[in-house]
């Protein structure tokens, strides 16, 4: 199969089996709130970082509140969601240039994004895509090791990744392909221990033929 027919089938069966509709599954009320819980989430489940974020967002309810709380405090505050010591850094550093910078506002482009206190493309990704609905990529721990699988990209590295992506991917499906694919990850294409008996897409999946036939070698 080649790969444009093999794209088209691989998001022809997420449609079908995820919906297309845009799930974010970091709880926010606004720009600001999905950057902070963004921030929060490297190396943390999401479900985690909303328990935190409830609290949070009620003692700081705005940029304003991050920008001139105490470091140590704040520390205290995102503890369970680890890295806390970079992460308050951070969110502090990150929300003083928002209010210097940009009057308050979460700013809409890649490169001024980027430029924030612990913002790197990831992040940047997640706010341009979620609340800007701009096109973007966003390459976590299962985009990245799914799209290898189905033989989209050979890279490792996320920015790389996201690069092939952006080439290999219709640009209507990059933020929905983000959704669906992190879901994936989480209910059937696991790193150590992927449950491709029950998985949707096998048929595309070249991961999937090789194993195969690994087995069969064995046996």
């Amino acid at each position: 199969m080649k790969q444009k027919e093999r794209v088209e089938k691989v998001l022809r069966l997420l449609d079908e089996h995820y919906g297309t509709e845009y799930i974010c599954y970091l709880e926010h009320e606004n720009a600001w709130q999905l950057l902070i819980a963004t921030i929060l989430s490297a190396q943390c489940t999401d479900a985690r970082v909303n328990i935190v974020t409830r609290e949070l967002f009620r003692k700081y309810p705005d940029v304003e509140a991050f920008a001139n709380a105490d470091l140590k405090e704040l520390e205290q505050d995102i503890h369970a969601t680890g890295f806390y010591h970079n992460k308050a850094k951070n969110i502090i550093s990150c929300c003083q240039e928002l209010v210097n910078r940009f009057g308050g506002e979460v700013p809409r482009s890649l490169e001024e994004l980027t430029s924030l206190a612990g913002v790197g493309r990831k992040t940047a990704n997640v706010i341009r895509g979620n609340i800007y609905n701009d096109p973007s990529i966003v390459v976590d721990t299962h985009v990245k090791r799914i799209s290898n699988r189905l033989g989209f990209t050979k890279e490792d590295d996320p920015t790389k990744v996201e690069q092939d992506l952006m080439r290999v991917l219709p640009k209507d499906h990059w933020i929905l392909y983000n959704m669906q694919i992190i879901t994936l990850g989480r209910q059937l294409c696991k790193a150590p221990n992927p449950k491709c008996g029950e998985c949707f897409l096998t048929e595309v999946c070249p991961w999937y033929e090789k194993k195969k036939k690994e087995e069969g070698k064995k046996q």
